[in-house]
């Protein structure tokens, strides 16, 4: 597979994996939604990850209906846990069907502990394997999306919140659509506050 990976210096830094959206419309590791999460990551010092899920750029295969980039997210997801086995917390982020992927690679992976996921595609797939859903996370969606229309989002985030036991931090962007062209610093303005928030802190009194 084809990726790009940032390499944090602290020793124990966090890692972060992001997954692109859909591979038959265009979506790529250099999606700009992609790209601004992946910076956004690094400059909050994660080890960061993303990369090009099969038949994608230069990722070898073919598009598989989401069982074989479940896959390689999850193989994506090992090559960074061995090149951090000291990382002190491990989140997953991605957008549109990355998010969908995401969500299914929580489900597998007990220890990713905190999600992002941007335009989670709800009137698209079935999101019931969430049952219950293992991490609390932040969720982001444009107003005037009208690829997953804000509504079906928020029906996906009141079922998830009427679980107990996890937090559903879910934030509506104005004055934007499904590609947050106009709202990618906001974007990451939201992002950086939420790892602000969860990140797990070195404890510096030891």
């Amino acid at each position: 597979m084809e990726g790009r990976y940032q390499h944090a210096r602290d020793d124990t830094a966090p890692i972060a994996l992001l997954l692109h959206p859909h591979p038959l419309y265009g979506g790529t590791m250099n999606n700009k939604v992609i790209y601004t999460l992946y910076h956004t990551f690094v400059e909050n010092g994660f080890s960061t990850l993303r990369f090009n899920f099969r038949g994608v750029g230069r990722s070898q295969g073919q598009y598989d209906r989401g069982e074989g980039e479940l896959a390689d997210a999850a193989s994506a997801l090992d090559w960074a846990q061995q090149h951090n086995p000291n990382a002190r917390a491990v989140w997953v982020a991605g957008y549109n069907f990355g998010a969908w992927i995401a969500m299914q690679l929580l489900m597998r992976r007990p220890e990713i502990q905190r999600f992002v996921v941007i335009a989670p595609p709800s009137n698209m797939y079935d999101f019931s394997f969430l049952a219950p859903c293992p991490s609390s996370g932040l969720i982001l969606q444009g107003d005037q999306d009208d690829v997953v229309p804000e509504e079906s989002v928020s029906k996906l985030i009141a079922k998830l919140s009427a679980q107990k036991g996890i937090e559903m931090d879910y934030r509506v962007i104005d004055g934007t659509n499904h590609y947050f062209g106009n709202r990618l610093e906001t974007m990451r303005q939201h992002v950086s506050d939420y790892i602000d928030r969860y990140l797990p802190k070195l404890d510096t009194d030891a």
